[in-house]
């Protein structure tokens, strides 16, 4: 049977960290030690290229190249000459030859053919012998040879032509690069334990740095899994000498957990008020039915009573659900149709319909001319639910309600429903938008409606981008104003707007 493979756990944050860095220090420091193991290469090289240059042209210079000195002279010249410069692995090795002559150098080894000494073998020797070949065959200029005994040396040849018909005599200068190699190798040496010690530090650094940013992402961590597991208190600490990102991050994170917090509660007590609101008028119907029931034979008055009383409940749990959808609807995208509307034409067709719904002093107030980019249905409801809202707290036949509208600053225009009734207390002024809030609690649900008529004008608002609030009106009363985005003026002259194929729809 074959063993489950056992899942790797995935490298946190500080080892991921210390790993890039240590990547990033190693890759730095191979390229600086490339550049200067180069480097030091090339210009120890450079300075041998020129320090052997200086030494052929002195020994050119000691020889007596006239046509009344023989080659005999010359190679004597040359021999004393080279025999002062003694060759080792860190000095220069000279020679000139002298055609009829020889070859003066200050390393006869390596240019005669010689029985093997007692330390080198006959193979040494040989290849000895095969050196001196190179060495006397190189071309004019720079190169470079291999030696058995020195290692790589640098070889400079020069022809130097005897005044008159003379032959013409091959200086060869050459010096070891033994000094090169060494230099290179106290640079390796060097990076070598300098890239020790940098990885080490970077590792370390790395870590330590990974450890402190990763801190507070650990805790939001923790505090995620509290959230996760239905607890929503818990907050992120401020995260002091973390960064501002940090800093934003956190501070994000915990307005967050406030709005979940906040969602979260008001979707309980939405659920709480809505089975309320749903109860009262359910425990009505099942009331009635219950007594017409417990009766024997009902009177024809008794039925009509409860049908009357269960048809009036069920059309305010067909109200409630209404408006409960579209509450729903306001947080999609297809909520709004929008067009253009002819704003005067508009609220007086609207405003006619709606001074027949009750028994009241109804004003309609200036409209100013021009149009309004919105939703006429939506509009029209919103502006439905704040005249009945005023019609709801005056009194009959007396009571005022007043309904005008004004252009704002920035293509704003701003609608004002006013009444003259008991007003809206200031401390409750924000909570009447607020779902299923009423500020009268002595009137019953039966004639106080849903309590959903101002939220549905607030959703409306902000899904035009606009706003409503509630002040207190010049007759005592409420005000609401309603304001939205998107109204052009008219200007004076211009054709109505049914002239320019705008719609108005109520």
């Amino acid at each position: 049977m074959e063993r489950p493979r056992r899942r790797l756990r995935p490298v946190g944050l500080r080892w991921r960290l210390a790993g890039w860095m240590t990547a990033v220090t190693l890759a730095c420091t191979a390229l600086a030690f490339v550049a200067v193991y180069r480097g030091t290469g090339t210009e120890l090289r450079h300075q041998i290229d020129q320090e052997l240059k200086g030494d052929a042209r002195a020994l050119i210079a000691s020889l007596p190249l006239t046509r009344e000195h023989t080659p005999k002279e010359l190679a004597e010249t040359a021999t004393r000459y080279v025999r002062d410069q003694p060759f080792s692995a860190s000095s220069t090795l000279l020679f000139a030859q002298i055609p009829g002559v020889g070859t003066s150098t200050n390393r006869p080894e390596l240019f005669s053919r010689l029985p093997p000494d007692n330390r080198e073998t006959s193979v040494e020797q040989a290849q000895e012998n095969q050196l001196s070949a190179h060495l006397l065959s190189a071309p004019a200029g720079f190169s470079t040879l291999a030696l058995t005994d020195v290692g790589n040396l640098r070889l400079l040849k020069v022809r130097a032509r005897v005044a008159g018909d003379g032959a013409p005599v091959t200086i060869g200068v050459g010096e070891p690069l033994a000094s090169v190699s060494q230099a290179q190798r106290g640079v390796a040496n060097a990076f070598i334990l300098a890239g020790i010690l940098a990885l080490a530090g970077a590792l370390l650094a790395s870590y330590l740095i990974g450890s402190r940013v990763s801190r507070p992402l650990r805790r939001m961590a923790a505090v995620a899994a509290q959230v996760d597991a239905g607890d929503l208190h818990p907050r992120i600490a401020d995260p002091g000498g973390q960064g501002d990102e940090v800093k934003v991050l956190a501070d994000a994170f915990n307005h967050m957990l406030d709005r979940l917090t906040e969602a979260f509660a008001g979707q309980r007590a939405f659920v709480a008020d809505a089975s309320h609101e749903l109860r009262t008028p359910l425990t009505v119907i099942g009331g009635q039915l219950e007594v017409l029931a417990s009766q024997p034979h009902p009177s024809p008055e008794e039925v009509r009573r409860v049908e009357g009383l269960v048809q009036a409940e069920i059309a305010r749990i067909s109200r409630l659900v209404d408006d409960l959808l579209l509450l729903a609807k306001t947080e999609q995208t297809e909520f709004l149709r929008i067009e253009w509307i002819d704003l005067p034409a508009f609220v007086g067709e609207l405003w006619d319909g709606m001074s027949l719904l009750a028994d009241r002093r109804f004003e309609l107030g200036e409209v100013p001319r021009g149009t309004l980019r919105a939703d006429p249905d939506r509009l029209a409801q919103a502006l439905r639910n704040l005249v009945g809202n005023a019609i709801d707290h005056t009194a009959a036949e007396t009571g005022l309600v007043r309904l005008r509208a004004e252009a704002a600053p920035d293509e704003r225009v701003r609608f004002l429903v006013e009444d003259d009734g008991p007003g809206i207390p200031l401390d409750q002024r924000e909570r009447v938008f607020h779902r299923f809030h009423r500020t009268d609690s002595a009137r019953s649900r039966a004639a106080g409606g849903t309590g959903l008529g101002l939220a549905i004008v607030r959703a409306i608002a902000d899904a035009h981008g606009g706003a409503v609030t509630a002040r207190s009106s010049p007759e005592g009363g409420a005000c609401i104003e309603l304001e939205l985005p998107g109204f052009s003026p008219a200007h004076e002259g211009s054709p109505p707007a049914g002239e320019r194929d705008r719609k108005s729809v109520v």
